[in-house]
């Protein structure tokens, strides 16, 4: 007994649990998201209904020809409207997951000198420890812009569709909003606070764009 206290056996997990855990995650999501909506929707109806609030406007027909390709209600979105809130929710839980795992990794390390440091602690230890490999590439232009790219990012190497390339690719970059929130969040925890936007056209093919505050 006191063997086994002091010698705990090691316990494993199957190498691809948190992949499969990360593309099932976007589908109870947007379930989830789903069901919050229609009930927001049903309180405002309600509101409206007993005079607390002014009904809400008709929505107007959309035009395909009005602004096709424009990013001006979103500008750092990378997905589809209906799948805002889904890629919300997603990076905002890779935040918190991202602040705390780069708490731990750097928790024997000393302060970083620059931003570029920093930037390339995540493409060798937290990529290592979250994805296996290191970075393949990493540009900058020393003002305060990095890329990042990963040819086989192993989050998107079980991602396909039957649906054909085009769904493939939507999957794919609703996918890497988890990532993406990891990385925001562990330079945050860092002391760098930025915008981390995945460019995905050719899965698991995966590139970050890191834009920090000139002076950081």
């Amino acid at each position: 007994m006191l063997d086994s206290l002091a010698d705990p056996p090691a316990l494993f997990v199957d190498g691809a649990v948190m992949d499969y855990l990360a593309i099932e995650a976007v589908s109870a999501l947007r379930a989830s998201s789903a069901v919050a909506a229609a009930r927001a929707a049903k309180i405002e109806r309600e509101m409206a209904q007993a005079g607390f609030v002014p009904p809400p406007p008709v929505p107007k027909p959309h035009d395909k020809r009005d602004s096709t390709g424009s990013n001006t209600a979103r500008p750092h979105s990378y997905v589809d409207e209906e799948d805002e809130d889904v890629r919300s929710r997603l990076e905002a839980i890779g935040l918190h997951v991202g602040a705390n795992y780069a708490e731990k990794l750097c928790r024997d390390r000393p302060l970083f000198s620059d931003s570029l440091d920093a930037v390339k602690f995540i493409c060798k230890e937290l990529w290592v420890s979250c994805w296996d490999k290191q970075v393949d590439n990493l540009r900058t232009n020393h003002r305060g812009v990095f890329v990042l790219q990963d040819n086989t990012f192993k989050p998107l190497t079980r991602i396909s569709s039957w649906e054909g390339r085009a769904e493939t690719l939507k999957r794919a970059k609703l996918a890497a909003a988890l990532p993406a929130g990891i990385i925001r969040g562990a330079l945050s925890r860092m002391g760098l606070h930025g915008t981390v936007t995945p460019e995905i056209t050719a899965p698991p093919h995966c590139t970050f764009q890191i834009k920090l505050p000139k002076n950081a």
